[in-house]
């Protein structure tokens, strides 16, 4: 019976259970009769157990340990080679150590008989219990780890970890430093041990695998808290896209995350600093406010400050996309390898990095720039010496679904397309024919903002996905449709919010902004009424229900009270409605029975004046106040003739003189000006209100939130109601199982579509392959899985009679070559890069769609590379990707180029030869198509028959081996006769004949004779 006492640690809260530190108490009999066993074993230890561990191992020092690790260091200064030394510590090494493994281990060295016996007694169901405030727990068995205070523990350890150092020792791949003929690698001391590498790009990974293929089956866990791994990011965001990059010391490797939407909340980067808690954010000093906002609340400019990362700034210069695409292009990365060409280098980048992400490559370049200056990892190195930068790796959020720019490009996710008014072309595109186009039934901008977002962002938490189809679901119901109808008329009242909030804060509120919010305010609160009205079950209902408080009546109470909607829009400024204030209401007063005062004015003004004027008014000026004003006479010319006794001349206008009198003074002093005064205190009205409504911000901001995640439910409730679609389900399983699945946007287009079935398993059938003619449907149909999946992934109902979606952490594709002469690559250097994609990042349960890859280059090559990466996936087993692959390279199978698997089936779409027509049924079946019937799609193309004719003699002369011959040598030559004829009609035609008629001369002399020649 152990007894295990808690001694508290150091400057720890001592309300947490890990601010303690066990230690356990045995008794004296088996401590002696351990230590006779210790005994016994050290003597052997040192003949059992490697020479580089020296911890607890009799007549080894670790002085000797640290005069290799000092000679090692040296040798690799005088070579100057690319070295990286690791010091890992495990995670409560003795206390995780697995009894099989150990007793395993014992027997594999040797260890037998009676001692093995001994040793187990130890071990034979021990028991515990843990003093507390002088207080005992009940007893437990302890299942695992070395006894603690017993003087076997140590060299028991030893021998446990000895498997583990003896495969670094001897595992080729991982290199260690090489002095004359002695190789050093490792210096252990118990569970601390320190690992130097050269080629660190191969041997790092070759040792991590090491440490994980060891800890699966003896318990053995790093500690990577104590082994603190430092990240710097590099962040930069430009109108709703986020960029960053960010390396990580412990792998000496870049992560990057391609451009992706976020939006001004910045909710993406927040969950993506919560996962890596970077040490130091770089970013422009001419960020976007929203950026800057976001890191002043969890940065700090300081380089420590209440454990708040570093914000460093650079120029703005130092993040320009040419710039940063060269300090990219141009750095020495010690994995390309160095007899590769300039041309070549940019080939093996591009097939890494994604240089289309403009704003990540912008990210990427910064942090290369900091890297350097800060030396991070190589401070006490030479100045030639650079940062370690071992691999570059593709960082995913762990719930959202892996989609690069070209899969939402080929799977017709968005579209954009020229917009065709004229009035509009300046401000560019309207969204085309897409998934994203025909479900976007959102009634507010806000819904239509986080619809892309969610389709931007495909999650793979099922909690999300099944709380958005519970909403959907509720929704398509016949019975709720007069619900559905009041929502979205209560969504197109719903404004920008946010926006007219930071006017209202910078005090430049306009009046439509004041109708805005009242509408807004209204309809929220038809929302809730109207949500209150449904299940409470579904979140977000019930949230709604909660969150759109009586704040909103308040609002719209005060809003309605105040502001006279109808004489501000009319005025164009806000005006506060009557019986609000008295005091504006006296001076309206004041101001509408002015008219009838000052003609009474003018005419006592009128009996004093020369007889000679013969009327006069008396008029209001804002800003000026109360003036005479009379009309020019005939002999009123010169400014001199303006002058009249007893009036002080003020200006001329209109024909008109205006003067200010002593009457006109009296009505300035007691009347004022009373005009801008009813302004000014309404506009202080105004700013009051302001102030009212942003201390209920809060409640505003909420619902615009859920107002939005309402809208794009209902949007795509109306989508799947109106196309049939059904709500699909979720399975842990890897596999994926569509019943009826139709192409979203074919089914759209086409008069009829049929509809097709998938099926995979974790087991069989995850490599599809599929032949058949051009035209048959293998195109859409990998377009039609890839979009079922990922609508799936959005939590929408999918255009299939039933579909089960397994796990999917990313959807991969090679079925278009977006060609763009910024990247300067070929259109199959493209096509490489987007397999290369797929090969390196997707896992067992990502899905791939691959379509004709290989027919961009030389038959033989390309089929050897579809070949190839097909085998690279059967290779993998159980854990290769759900793989869908079309191809019209027959001779895949014809070869035997692949191997016999239950991975693979061959899959084709049905078609029936009609004489020379050819019918297509879109219909898919098992099996392998064996011609293309090439000839009749180039009929359906419009080929002329000669051409076709020719085709398909010299297609039978290959396939049979005989020689081809040209054809008819006369025929050639009349040929030949006949286009010369027609370029000499061309050559001797005078454009500049008035009388020439060309249309004539097309349709007499030049078709007549192309016909003949075709």
């Amino acid at each position: 019976m152990a007894q295990i006492i808690l001694l508290p640690k150091p400057k720890r809260d001592l309300t947490l259970p890990e601010s303690y530190q066990p230690i356990s108490l045995l008794n004296c009999e088996m401590k002696i009769f351990a230590k006779i066993l210790a005994g016994r074993m050290s003597r052997v230890l040192p003949k059992l157990v490697q020479e580089g561990q020296v911890g607890f191992v009799k007549g080894r020092s670790v002085a000797k340990n640290l005069r290799r690790i000092i000679t090692a260091l040296e040798h690799v200064k005088r070579e100057s080679k690319p070295t990286l030394m690791i010091s890992f510590d495990a995670e409560k090494a003795f206390d995780r150590v697995d009894w099989s493994y150990m007793f395993a281990t014992l027997n594999e060295y040797g260890f037998a008989g009676w001692f093995i016996k001994a040793i187990r007694t130890l071990y034979t169901s021990p028991q515990a219990r843990i003093m507390v405030n002088d207080n005992y727990s009940e007893d437990f068995e302890i299942k695992r780890g070395t006894r603690q205070g017993c003087p076997l523990s140590p060299l028991l350890f030893a021998l446990y970890l000895d498997p583990l150092v003896r495969d670094i020792i001897e595992m080729p791949a991982v290199r260690g430093v090489v002095i004359g003929k002695q190789e050093f690698k490792l210096a252990a001391f118990a569970d601390d041990l320190l690992v130097m590498l050269t080629n660190p790009a191969e041997s790092l990974q070759a040792l991590l695998e090491v440490f994980k293929e060891f800890g699966t089956y003896s318990g053995f866990k790093l500690n990577l808290e104590k082994s603190e791994a430092l990240t710097y990011m590099s962040v930069l965001w430009y109108s709703g896209q986020l960029g960053l990059a960010y390396y990580d010391t412990s792998e000496c490797a870049i992560h990057f995350m391609p451009d992706v939407l976020d939006g001004d909340d910045m909710k993406l980067l927040q969950r993506v600093m919560e996962e890596m808690q970077p040490r130091c954010i770089i970013t422009s000093a001419k960020q976007d406010q929203n950026l800057a906002d976001f890191l002043n609340q969890t940065g700090s400019l300081e380089s420590k400050q209440d454990g708040k990362p570093e914000v460093v700034l650079f120029p703005n210069t130092d993040f320009g996309l040419e710039v940063c695409k060269q300090r990219v292009l141009s750095t020495n990365f010690p994995f390309i390898p160095s007899h590769l060409t300039e041309t070549e280098r940019i080939l093996y980048l591009s097939s890494v990095l994604p240089f289309d992400s403009s704003i990540m490559i912008r990210a990427l370049g910064g942090l290369l720039k900091f890297l350097e200056r800060r030396r991070v990892g190589v401070e006490l190195e030479d100045a030639t010496t650079g940062v370690p930068i071992l691999a570059f790796k593709k960082f995913v959020l762990t719930e959202i679904v892996n989609m690069d720019q070209d899969t939402y490009c080929v799977l017709q996710i968005f579209k954009s397309e020229v917009h065709p008014s004229v009035y509009k072309l300046a401000t560019g595109l309207k969204e085309g024919l897409s998934l994203y186009g025909i479900m976007n039934r959102c009634r507010s901008k806000w819904g239509e903002k986080l619809m892309r977002l969610w389709f931007m962002q495909p999650t793979q938490d099922l909690k999300v996905l099944n709380a958005r189809l519970d909403v959907i679901q509720l929704f398509m119901l016949a019975r709720n449709q007069e619900v559905v109808q009041t929502l979205q008329d209560c969504l197109k009242n719903i404004k920008n919010i946010p926006l007219i909030l930071k006017r209202m804060a910078l005090s430049y509120t306009k009046v439509n902004d004041w109708q805005a919010v009242y509408k807004t305010v209204y309809s929220s609160l038809c929302i809730r009424d109207t949500c209150r009205s449904l299940p409470q079950s579904i979140e977000l209902f019930a949230r709604i229900s909660r969150v759109f408080t009586d704040d909103l009546h308040y609002i719209a109470s005060l809003i309605s009270k105040v502001v006279d909607f109808e004489e501000s829009l009319s005025e164009n400024r806000f005006i506060v409605k009557p019986n609000v204030d008295p005091a504006i209401d006296e001076k309206k007063r004041k101001l509408m029975g002015l008219s009838d005062f000052l003609t009474d004015v003018a005419r006592k003004e009128l009996e004093i004046l020369d007889s000679c004027i013969p009327s006069c008014c008396v008029i209001y000026i804002p800003l000026i106040g109360f003036l005479l004003s009379i009309p020019r006479l005939p002999s009123m010319v010169e400014k001199g003739d303006f002058e009249i006794d007893g009036l002080d001349f003020m200006f001329l206008s209109e024909e008109r003189l205006h003067y200010r009198s002593s009457r006109t003074k009296e009505l300035d002093a007691m009347l004022g000006d009373l005009h801008c005064e009813i302004r000014d205190h309404e506009a202080l009205i105004m700013h009051q209100l302001q102030t009212k409504v942003l201390e209920k911000s809060q409640v505003l901001g909420e619902v615009t939130e859920y107002v939005a995640q309402l809208d794009v439910l209902l949007a795509l409730a109306v989508t799947a109601r109106e196309n049939s679609y059904s709500r699909p389900s979720y399975s842990q399983h890897r596999g994926i199982r569509i019943r009826d699945g139709r192409h979203p946007l074919m089914e759209l287009c086409a008069r009829t579509f049929v509809p097709n079935p998938v099926e995979t398993s974790e087991e069989t059938g995850r490599i599809k392959i599929l032949t058949g003619p051009n035209s048959c449907g293998k195109s859409v149909y990998l377009k039609q899985v890839g979009l079922i999946v990922f609508m799936a992934l959005i939590g929408s109902y999918v255009p299939a009679t039933e579909a089960e979606i397994g796990t999917i952490d990313g959807i991969y594709t090679r079925i278009h070559s977006r060609e763009s002469v910024s990247l300067g690559l070929s259109t199959f250097m493209i096509d490489l890069n987007q397999v290369a994609n797929a090969v390196n990042n997707a896992t067992k349960r990502s899905l791939v769609l691959i379509d004709e890859f290989g027919k961009g280059t030389n038959t033989v090559d390309g089929l050897a590379l579809l070949a190839a990466v097909l085998r690279h996936w059967i290779r993998q087993g159980k854990d290769c990707p759900c793989l869908f692959v079309s191809t019209n390279f027959h001779s895949l199978l014809h070869l035997n180029l692949l191997p016999d698997s239950p991975l693979l089936q061959f899959l084709t779409l049905e078609t029936y030869q009609d004489g020379d027509e050819l019918v297509f049924f879109y219909r898919l079946k098992e099996g392998m198509a064996t011609v293309s019937h090439a000839a009749n799609i180039a009929a359906l193309a419009g080929l002329p028959p000669k051409i076709i004719k020719r085709g398909i003699e010299v297609s039978e002369l290959f396939r049979n081996g005989k020689p081809i011959r040209r054809p008819d040598p006369q025929y050639v030559e009349d040929q030949m006769a006949r286009c010369k004829a027609l370029v000499d009609k061309f050559l001797s035609l005078d454009l500049e004949d008035p009388s020439l008629d060309l249309q004539d001369f097309i349709s007499q002399q030049v078709l007549p004779s192309a016909a003949s020649i075709l």
